[in-house]
């Protein structure tokens, strides 16, 4: 396989599951090297914008993506196998061809004005980050955002980037109505480890410093220690509590790795780079958690997890949350405000 790539979480490109062709990127003959690929951008053409689900492990139905691919790179991500269905890899291809949804806000104001439309607290982004680097320069999750707070919709963001904070104006508008939560996403606050575990994510202590911005500014955030990875960030459960407490998180959960698919071989290979000595003790501790194997994919199965270890971080977590005041866990988002947007027939077939 080829060796890492500064700036991406993996060099690799593992076979579709769903293609007779596998393709794979040539490394540099004498240093094993291969130059780090840009970031291309395929439109998406898409004609519906709200996803729908039913599994039971997931706390919401409906999630709005503006992306599918994540230029963040999080090696870890179980969005990953995803990108096989657009018939591409779940290695370097998900963090290098990221299909944009560009007319994601007019879809979004449409889905919305219908008189089917019946409010809910929407999603974003339930697969990839909504605020991943090109959402800079190309601002489709704020002109989603805009058309969610001009309606008073609900709306909860998931995200593990600073540039959340841009939009504030536009969230501080809906949290005045109780409409609004961002879950910000902590998973350690080690540079060194951020630096090649989720390469280009915002670092530790912007995430921390986002954190506080949005209190400040009357948002209430939740912050998820996710994934926690046994053996090797686990540790970190407390501090990373105690620093998100001090900056005005109102409450914390965890989340705990997952392996589906292809993640697996992308992760062990990241261990082999860049934890060597840690491997073992890794794969050993996700096993004690998930009955013996890597991954569950039932669902229900999922996310859980057992064996004395997944008690003892359930009663840490618990005891911590108490004692920090992160249990102030919010009740549902109101829907008692939302005004349906109003379009004209020409906006309709513009």
């Amino acid at each position: 396989m080829p060796v890492p790539i500064r700036g991406r979480g993996t060099a690799h490109n593992p076979e579709n599951r769903f293609n007779s062709t596998h393709l794979e990127y040539d490394p540099d003959e004498v240093t094993g090297k291969m130059a780090c690929p840009k970031t291309e951008l395929i439109p998406d053409h898409t004609s519906q914008i709200i996803s729908r689900n039913n599994s039971p492990d997931i706390p919401f139905n409906v999630s709005v993506n503006p992306y599918r691919g994540c230029e963040h790179g999080c090696v870890y991500c179980y969005a990953r196998p995803s990108h096989e269905f657009l018939g591409m890899s779940a290695g370097l291809d998900f963090e290098s061809k990221i299909v944009v949804k560009y007319d994601a806000p007019k879809l979004l104001e449409k889905e919305l004005s219908r008189p089917s439309w019946k409010p809910q607290t929407l999603v974003m982004s339930g697969i990839t980050d909504p605020y991943q680097p090109i959402e800079k320069k190309l601002k489709i999750t704020r002109g989603c955002i805009k058309v969610l707070s001009d309606s008073c919709h609900p709306l909860v963001i998931i995200t593990k980037n600073h540039l959340v904070t841009r939009d504030i104006d536009l969230l501080s508008k809906l949290a005045k109505i109780n409409a609004v939560k961002v879950a910000l996403s902590v998973t350690s606050l080690d540079e060194s480890v951020t630096a090649t575990m989720e390469p280009r994510t915002s670092r530790p202590r912007r995430r921390i410093e986002a954190v506080r911005e949005l209190s400040e500014s009357g948002i209430p955030v939740n912050v998820n220690i996710a994934p926690v990875i046994p053996g090797l960030t686990d540790n970190e459960i407390v501090p990373i509590m105690e620093a998100v407490a001090a900056a005005g998180a109102k409450s914390v959960s965890i989340v705990n790795l997952r392996l589906p698919l292809a993640v697996k071989e992308i992760f062990i290979k990241w261990l082999e780079d860049h934890h060597p000595n840690r491997k073992d003790k890794v794969l050993n501790r996700i096993r004690s958690l998930k009955n013996g194997k890597l991954n569950r994919w039932e669902f229900g199965e999922r996310f859980r997890v057992e064996g004395p270890f997944g008690v003892q971080m359930k009663q840490l977590v618990h005891i911590h949350a108490k004692r920090l005041g992160l249990n102030q866990h919010s009740a549902s988002l109101s829907i008692e405000h939302f005004k349906r947007p109003v379009m004209n027939q020409l906006n309709l077939f513009g």
